[in-house]
């Protein structure tokens, strides 16, 4: 382990008593619950499950995280057709999240991201829309949905290639642990409880602490998360729920190699990189209220605030050398919002339907430094400053049962934006900090199913999503009469069952991008420029014997740019975004107590500079594993013992390769690994 990583305190006394406190079962709590469990409390969104029928959306549960023995939510994305991730294997920082041509998700704005209905989307950290997912503690996720495009009327300024909604449990009795340790120090505890106090209150709690050596030199990385709700039944109509949520990070990185290094030796580390690596501090309170005022309408209200510090070194190729930065971000957010749902009957037909409002606003204290030596810094700040924007939006969705041939879902969001920038102390950079000019957008989305046979349903939609000019942009006076960028998604499905061991989803789409906002010169910009992306997904579900389940998952990626005010890049390919992606998955049980597992990965070639003229390579990497269910008898419930082996052939490959400095980087991806794990259930 790195000395800079030893230095920094450790919290462990904290999580391990949390761990101890979750494994302890609360036995006296669990012999005063009541045999009637309280109704798990709604969240922002949550009624517009039935509307969401005529897009495509995929939902991802705990037993699909279960199955693979996911250390990160991050796990299940291969799962999704077209959906990928570019893994930086930077300590500490978002990957880029691939999905439906877009690459910049996560470490950029391309996909929004919700825990529980609030946004996790930070408007001014390392890029606009960037989220981090470790926050969230695997074992607690019920339920991850991802909608793909810009379809759900919950997100605005991030939701361009779709929206990934997190919901955790909020119902039920469990007590649950699952410890992994692996190759390279790895080790993964996480515990989560769910317990009835009495017939009007539930308490929820979950951990997890991750502490891992790396397959790299100084690749050390450790986190720590807690978080727990309260939720109380006032009466018959009145619920409430007070959530709380604390997470820690520290890292250590050896940064990216170069492709000749990578040849050499693909887990080695650049002597230019010394001291790269993160550390941040999450920390989250939210107060949610449902208000039943008839039998079927509800009123939610919400509100949170969040405090967040994080900072980064990177080491990187600049202006002929090897440079690093400190980037640092401070952030306050605070949210609140009111949301009404209900059923109705419309023409003698069900009608669903939600309205809602909400205010976001967020402040955040930038410093960026370059030229740091091991974390030391050399020169006075490039930025220094703090910005503010402010969200106030409202939204519409409803969901009409006309006939099983003929169900239109319509919903529209409208959002306000507002903002200011103000230097805390001096610069040597450029980047404009003004008063941020007002900016209002509204998003329709139009869509319908339609079930022309039992086995067959159909669905077609038209939305639409935009962006905000990015980073400092927005707060520039040359953006002040600049539309936002629009980004309008056509799309067409079919679901097919010919046989209760089938189950078949296809997919088409297009998606047009149009008033690209560029930099014309300093403090000046322009609406021009366009883009289209189009590709279709598959996904198969089949059991031919019981015993056996197959799953396929394929998404094919087409995106180019159509207008540029550099000729020579029109007809180029959006840079990394692979062409396709595929993963086959395979499960057997030869008995009752044990399932044999498999995932086969297929990732295709993409571009990695603007120009083309550099492609990632394909890649192909396997994980294999085995699954054990202990007997009853001794005491442990549904105890289960795992055997995995990821990266099974020792594949070379590289997870993400870029262009920085005018050198070709490589993140190495990683080698084979065997991790053991014990999971139980009481």
């Amino acid at each position: 382990m790195s000395s800079l990583l030893r230095q920094t305190p450790r919290p462990p006394l904290l999580t391990t008593a949390a761990l101890a406190a979750l494994c302890a079962c609360l036995p006296a709590a669990a012999q005063e619950a009541q045999e009637a469990q309280l109704a798990a409390l709604t969240v922002k969104g949550q009624a517009l499950a039935a509307s969401q029928a005529a897009f495509s959306t995929q939902h991802l549960t705990q037993e699909d995280l279960a199955a693979t023995g996911a250390q990160e939510v991050e796990d299940l994305w291969r799962q999704v057709p077209g959906m990928h991730v570019n893994d930086y294997q930077l300590s500490g920082v978002a990957n880029a999240v691939v999905l439906r041509g877009f690459g910049g998700g996560g470490h950029g704005g391309d996909i929004a991201a919700t825990l529980d209905g609030i946004t996790l989307n930070e408007a001014m950290s390392h890029a606009d829309g960037y989220f981090d997912l470790n926050v969230v503690v695997p074992l607690e996720v019920e339920e991850v949905t991802v909608h793909k495009g810009p379809v759900s009327v919950l997100q605005g300024n991030f939701n361009r290639a779709g929206l990934v909604a997190l919901q955790t449990r909020r119902s039920g009795t469990y007590t649950e642990a699952q410890l992994q340790a692996g190759s390279h120090g790895t080790y993964d505890l996480q515990g989560a409880l769910g317990r009835q106090l009495g017939a009007d209150d539930q308490m929820f709690l979950a951990a997890q602490s991750y502490t891992t050596d790396g397959a790299r030199p100084d690749a050390d990385a450790r986190r720590h998360t807690l978080s727990g709700r309260w939720h109380h039944r006032v009466d018959s109509r009145l619920d409430f729920a007070l959530s709380a949520r604390w997470h820690e990070a520290r890292g250590d990185s050896p940064s990216y190699l170069t492709q000749a290094q990578w040849e050499r030796d693909p887990q080695g580390k650049d002597p230019r990189v010394q001291g790269d690596g993160s550390e941040k501090t999450f920390a989250t309170l939210r107060l949610d209220v449902n208000y039943a005022l008839s039998d079927s309408t509800q009123l939610l209200a919400f509100a949170y605030g969040t405090r967040q510090d994080f900072v980064r070194w990177f080491t990187r190729p600049r202006s002929g050398s090897w440079m690093q930065r400190e980037e640092r971000y401070d952030r306050d957010v605070l949210g609140m919002g009111l949301q009404l749902s209900g059923n109705a009957v419309l023409a003698g037909a069900p009608l669903e339907w939600l309205l809602g409002t909400e205010r976001l606003q967020e402040d955040t204290d930038y410093g960026y430094w370059e030229g740091t030596q091991n974390r030391q810094r050399m020169a006075a700040a490039v930025s220094d400053r703090r910005t503010a924007l402010d969200t106030t939006a409202a939204y519409a969705q409803a969901h009409w049962k006309l006939a099983p041939w003929l169900q239109p879902s319509m919903g529209v969001r409208w959002d306000r934006f507002t903002g200011d920038c103000r230097r805390l102390g001096a610069e040597t950079g450029s980047d404009a900090c003004e008063r941020m000019a007002t900016t209002r957008h509204a998003s329709p989305k139009l869509g319908v199913t339609s079930q022309i046979a039992p086995q067959t349903t159909l669905r077609a939609s038209w939305s639409e999503g935009f962006a905000l000019a990015s980073d400092f942009a927005k707060y520039a006076l040359g953006t002040a009469g600049l539309d936002p960028n629009v980004f309008r998604q056509t799309e067409l499905g079919v679901q097919w069952a010919p046989h209760s061991s089938l189950w078949l989803d296809l997919a088409v789409y297009r998606t047009t991008s149009s008033n690209e906002i560029r930099n014309v010169a300093p403090g000046v910009y322009e609406n021009f420029g366009s883009t289209r992306r189009s590709g279709a997904e598959l996904q198969a579900h089949w059991t031919p014997p019981s015993n056996v389940e197959l799953q396929w998952s394929y998404g094919r990626m087409h995106s180019r740019v159509t207008e540029n005010a550099n000729a020579a890049l029109v007809g180029k390919q959006v840079t990394a975004v692979p062409a396709y992606t595929s993963t086959v998955q395979a499960s057997y049980r030869p008995t009752a107590d044990w399932t044999l597992r498999a995932i086969w990965r297929h990732v295709g070639r993409g571009a990695v500079d603007a120009a083309n003229t550099q492609w990632s390579r394909a890649y192909q990497v396997g994980d294999v594993g085995a699954q054990y269910a202990l007997p009853r008898s001794l005491g442990w419930g549904d105890a289960q013992l795992s055997l995995w082996v990821r990266n099974v052939t020792d594949q070379r490959y590289a997870s993400s390769t870029s262009v920085i400095g005018g050198e070709r980087l490589v993140a190495p991806g990683a080698p084979r690994t065997v991790t053991v794990g014990l999971k139980f259930a009481l």
